[in-house]
């Protein structure tokens, strides 16, 4: 084949621009977990010295992190006082874990994909799967903190308004199930939010119950939670008026069955909320930056960890609406919309 020397040449740009954030996920991972994106914004312009300093860490390695961080356009540098700073813009990213836009806890997440490479790798040749009780522990602590922020800035603002009738139940006083709750962020924003309403979290990963159990308790909202481990299957029924997924329904091997079971132990009248990761519901038109990141999720995390479960229906973080309307007409759910959405979720409404 006749190669084109500008496409190549674009293409070759294109994959060095990749590797330098390939590479760069490392140390984003080292300036969130050393406090060095913080302690920049807080008090810089600081020079390397300055920073190693105010966090206890060597001069010549941050010295070296920060010429990384300025060629990745991470920080500011000045050459003429030869110090580094970080903009407004930067600091919500890589600083600020409170930020609508905070995005270094991705770093944890990305950084087991590549620890479990070999599990995966195992998988593509036996067609087996890869359960979350097998992956590294920083997938958990990744995985809490990347979707924190969503479910921080628009839970309870935007997603359970969207819902029917929802936000007049908590008020009054619900009953609340978050189906594969793992750390329970989502339960504990649910439950500081409506203290009359009472939350109750599952999820088949012991030690995320056990880390879920220890915050709500520290956050004092021991008195309107409770952590359980079930699957999305075994949860007990209790009438809930509301039942969550939060970015789960697609890693289950039995959909079907979970939303079966939500039919079984949901009051007659209340709601199911799906918060799945945004896709359209064709593949072309899914090829942007976030289905990007989402595929790659899907390969080495969502449907491994489908793959390992009982009927492994595998839907992948891509699954689109049109697919998890059909897994929900398959369970009795007839009633089905998309209650509303942002650039990185859907937030679907199911009710019998």
């Amino acid at each position: 084949m006749e190669v084109n020397t500008d496409k190549l040449n674009a293409f070759v740009g294109k994959m060095v621009g990749d590797l330098g954030a390939a590479m760069n996920a490392s140390l984003m991972l080292l300036g969130d977990k050393l406090g060095l994106y913080r302690t920049l914004a807080a008090k810089g312009p600081m020079n390397a010295s300055e920073l190693a300093n105010a966090t206890g860490t060597s001069e010549r390695y941050v010295r070296e992190w920060l010429a990384a961080q300025a060629a990745s356009g991470y920080v500011e540098y000045d050459a003429k006082s030869q110090k580094f700073s970080m903009l407004p813009e930067q600091a919500m990213a890589l600083a600020d874990e409170d930020s609508p836009a905070f995005l270094a806890g991705a770093a944890n997440v990305i950084a087991s994909t590549f620890l479990d490479e070999p599990k995966i790798s195992d998988a593509f040749k036996s067609g087996r799967g890869v359960g979350w009780n097998r992956r590294s522990e920083c997938l958990f602590c990744g995985t809490a903190r990347f979707f924190r922020t969503g479910y921080k800035h628009h839970l309870v603002q935007e997603w359970l308004p969207a819902l029917e009738g929802v936000v007049d139940k908590l008020k009054r006083g619900a009953k609340v199930a978050d189906i594969g709750c793992g750390h329970g962020v989502s339960t504990q924003l649910m439950a500081q939010a409506f203290p009359n309403s009472r939350f109750f979290g599952f999820d088949y990963h012991g030690a995320s119950i056990e880390i879920a159990q220890q915050s709500a308790k520290a956050a004092g909202l021991g008195d309107r939670t409770r952590f359980e481990v079930h699957t999305a299957k075994t949860y007990p029924a209790q009438g809930y008026d509301l039942v969550c997924f939060f970015d789960c329904l697609h890693d289950m091997g039995d959909p079907v069955g979970a939303l079966k079971h939500v039919r079984e132990t949901m009051a007659p009248d209340g709601n199911c909320m799906l918060v799945e990761p945004f896709a359209n519901d064709r593949l072309e038109d899914n090829l942007n930056p976030v289905g990007r990141v989402y595929y790659a999720a899907s390969t080495m995390i969502c449907t491994p960890a489908s793959l390992d479960q009982e009927v492994g229906l595998a839907l992948g973080a891509q699954a689109g609406e049109a697919r998890l309307r059909e897994v929900a007409r398959q369970a009795g759910l007839n009633r089905f919309r998309r209650a509303t959405e942002t650039p990185f979720n859907l937030i679907l409404e199911a009710r019998i």
